[in-house]
């Protein structure tokens, strides 16, 4: 039975593990997100590729705005463990959290589709006084 090993060569290969070592090996522990002001509103999206809707999740304390995602792997389970040659998917929880000071949290919208997490975050406008006559006496 041939066994399957990856022999090419990567020059890198010393920067990489030394990347690994100090920041850890997990790709995604911060997903990548692009943030882009639409006028009256920020555009968030998170590339989350490979996880079930389900498996993300919103959450808001005062002005921080806290992404999270879990992902599983049948590398976590004993019984098929033995029968990986290779496991390099990413899997696990990530969390990023986002200041939201100026945003209108009672309208955030979100929503994922194809693996990308679209979240829209109404600007807070503050309500102009209204003028009015003040009467002397």
């Amino acid at each position: 039975m041939a066994m399957l090993i990856d022999r090419r060569y990567n020059p890198f290969c010393d920067f990489e593990e030394i990347n690994n070592s100090f920041f850890g090996d997990n790709g995604l522990a911060e997903f990548k997100t692009d943030i882009r002001d639409t006028g009256d509103a920020y555009l968030m999206e998170c590339d989350l590729p490979g996880f079930q809707k389900e498996d993300v999740s919103l959450s808001l304390n005062g002005n921080t705005l806290t992404v999270k995602a879990e992902r599983h792997s049948d590398f976590e389970n004993q019984d098929k463990k033995g029968g990986y040659l290779r496991c390099e998917r990413s899997y696990g929880r990530f969390t990023r959290s986002f200041d939201v000071t100026g945003v209108d949290v009672s309208r955030i919208h979100a929503a994922y589709t194809d693996g990308v997490l679209r979240i829209t975050l109404p600007k807070y406008v503050k309500p102009q006084s209204e003028a009015k006559a003040i009467a002397i006496e």
